[in-house]
């Protein structure tokens, strides 16, 4: 059971998650984000998002200080802390390791594995006071917010849908969209590694199929949505996600 300092515990996974009913189920996804939550909010009272320092270091110490606080030993994906003119780029690319500077905005998107039960949060940060980064990083809370109350509001959606209404969100506010998707399923780890039609796991273009389904094991689908706004002329970005289906 992982202890952590601020804020209880996340109970015991037990064997596999088929044993537990629905709402336990969502009661440990719902942990699971609540202490990256806390783990953001401990990254910021300690400072460790500054300028001088290289992404990977941030990133480093944020992996060590999740497992002082948690016991975190697993992050499903990989740790993402990017500043500048690396937040344009999507996860899933690898720019150069760059030093961030003091007036640049930084996101930072972690996936640890709480107690065998998968987080995916992530959160932006500006450093200095320019007006335009202090926009995108207002924005991207408010963006994220109408995406879900359109969700909420469309009981048969699809992945497709919700992408393409989160691009227009994005235009309307005068951003980009910065991502191939706009987020993906979410579970006990490791998810990805239970889901063949992976196209159908995220909040994608070709995703068709309505997001209020049953998983491949038959229970409620729970989706992280993720809204990556971006400004190319000033080489500019940001980054929001967190659990759309819960809370």
């Amino acid at each position: 059971m992982a202890v952590a300092t601020t804020g209880g515990t996340v109970p015991d996974a037990g064997t596999h998650t088929g044993t537990i009913d629905e709402a336990e189920r969502e009661a440990r996804l719902v942990a699971a984000e609540e202490q990256a939550e806390e783990l953001f909010a401990e990254v910021e009272r300690r400072g460790l998002i500054a300028a001088g320092e290289r992404e990977s270091v941030v990133s480093n110490r944020v992996r060590d200080l999740a497992a002082e606080l948690f016991g975190v030993e697993k992050h499903w994906h990989k740790r993402v802390v990017r500043a500048g003119p690396n937040t344009l780029e999507p996860y899933r690319q690898n720019p150069p390791d760059r030093v961030i500077e003091a007036d640049d905005i930084v996101f930072v998107d972690l996936g640890p594995v709480f107690a065998e039960w998968e987080a995916d949060v992530g959160r932006t940060f500006v450093l200095g006071d320019d007006p335009v980064k202090l926009r995108l990083q207002a924005d991207l809370p408010r963006i994220w917010a109408d995406a879900r109350a359109h969700f909420e509001a469309t009981p048969d959606i699809s992945g497709a849908e919700l992408y393409a209404h989160v691009c227009g969100l994005a235009q309307a506010a005068g951003w980009d969209f910065g991502g191939p998707h706009a987020g993906h399923l979410v579970g006990e780890f490791p998810h990805e590694l239970l889901d063949g039609e992976r196209i159908e796991s995220y909040i994608a273009p070709e995703s068709t199929k309505p997001m209020r389904r049953p998983d491949v094991g038959g229970r409620r689908s729970h989706w992280i949505l993720e809204v990556h706004l971006v400004d190319r002329e000033r080489r500019i970005g940001g980054f929001r996600e967190q659990l759309l289906t819960l809370r």
